[in-house]
């Protein structure tokens, strides 16, 4: 049988640990409640099921699961539980008609999980690169109430509005990029090729030239003599940054520091803040208890300060406080959206309120992403005219003077 590890408040609000050995989570939080404590977080631990040697077991070279190949399962998963077919035979079905390989061996494998007497959500959350911990959560709770079929509309229609979100995104900051990519192929064949050649014909005459331009043959020097060691610390510094991001500390402060660059930090706080709001909308009206549905987003919202800013609220509710208490206190949220949780509270529509909300940040996320390229023009405009501008003074200048003294 499975062994999970649990963590979990008591009527005192005191943080209870330990291990149980069950069917599924769901008979572990059952268990628990019974005893008088709330269950907060329910995973499967390292003597059940591995959740990550399932994905790894995978050939490294086999095609990755694409975000639109779970999609399109999960609407066929909603047709043909809608139709009244069984999970197993649903899965089954399914995996044989992939043609992604890697992806075909998932369905194979959660099927052969469901043959085995486990739970629909705990044969997902094996696979948690193909299936998140949100799409775990939200099936569970289907299973749970009797309303499979809807739980998969629901995560197939979240799923849809993340990818047209990385799909404007994405529109939005290829132009720029492209740019920025010319600008820097530019400034290398200038340093390593083109300037050279002037230096030659400078030094061929003797002439005495301009400090810009002895600046400029320096750094082109500078290029040509040390270029292994600069490709060689570009590598280093790349490979750094990113082994410094995969660390819990630099993933935080990484996340930290996108909510705060110059024009597009805005961008990814909105995008992130929408991400919360229709993630939550979804758990509460999936039934999702409140401090679960809290666990569930930080996991979900891609972005690990705001994700402890969210972990701060759910141990507030545990506390005993409201969500528009804690959420005012996170510091998160524009007024606009904290008076729409507040009436949500009060309500008893959090869901559609929240909706409201997600689609309130949509709108300025759109708006936002839509004058992203007039911002960013003027800046990647004058760039250019800087870099033609020292070449003028740097170069074509003391050519001219050359050419002035070769006439008389």
């Amino acid at each position: 049988m499975p062994r999970f590890a649990f963590e979990a408040r008591d009527s005192n609000g005191r943080s209870v640990t330990g291990h149980r050995e069950a069917a599924n989570a769901s008979a572990v939080a059952q268990e628990l409640s019974s005893t008088g404590v709330v269950p907060v977080r329910v995973e499967l631990d390292e003597g059940g099921v591995d959740v990550k040697t399932s994905d790894s077991g995978f050939n490294f070279f086999k095609k990755k699961v694409t975000l639109d190949e779970v999609i399109l399962f999960s609407h066929q998963m909603y047709s043909l539980t809608r139709a009244g077919i069984s999970v197993v035979r649903a899965v089954r079905g399914l995996s044989e008609s992939q043609k992604n390989e890697r992806f075909q061996e998932v369905l194979n494998d959660i099927a052969a999980s469901l043959e085995a007497g486990s739970d629909l959500a705990t044969s997902f959350r094996r696979f948690p690169r193909v299936f998140n911990e949100l799409y775990g959560s939200i099936i569970h709770v289907g299973e749970n109430t009797g309303r499979l079929e809807e739980a998969f509309k629901q995560i197939a229609l979240y799923l849809e509005i993340e990818r047209e979100t990385k799909k404007r995104i994405k529109a939005a900051t290829r132009y720029p990029m492209f740019v920025i990519g010319a600008i820097s192929i530019a400034i290398v064949v200038l340093n390593v090729f083109v300037i050279p050649a002037f230096s030659q014909v400078f030094a061929k005459f003797g002439a005495e030239l301009p400090w810009q331009t002895q600046v400029i043959i320096a750094v082109s020097d500078f290029f040509v003599d040390y270029w292994p060691f600069l490709l060689g610390a570009v590598g280093a510094a790349i490979f750094g940054v990113r082994h410094y991001i995969n660390t819990p500390e630099g993933r935080f402060n990484w996340d930290r520091w996108k909510l705060k660059m110059p024009i597009i930090g805005s961008i990814f706080e909105r995008i992130n803040l929408g991400r919360f709001c229709q993630t939550f909308a979804m758990v509460s009206k999936s039934g999702v208890p409140v401090t679960q549905g809290l666990h569930v987003i930080s996991r979900a919202i891609g972005n690990e300060y705001m994700a402890d800013r969210v972990s701060n609220m759910r141990i507030g509710i545990e506390r005993g406080e409201g969500i528009a208490q804690t959420a005012r206190e996170s510091g998160m949220f524009t007024p606009v959206v904290m008076q729409m949780i507040a009436v949500g509270e009060e309500t008893g529509n959090m869901d559609e309120l929240l909706e409201q909300a997600a689609g309130f940040y949509e709108e300025e996320v759109d708006y936002e992403l839509k004058g992203l390229t007039d911002a960013v023009e003027p800046i990647l405009i004058i760039a250019i005219g800087i870099m033609v501008l020292v070449l003028a003074l740097g170069v074509f200048l003391p050519l001219w003077d050359l050419s002035s003294v070769a006439n008389k």
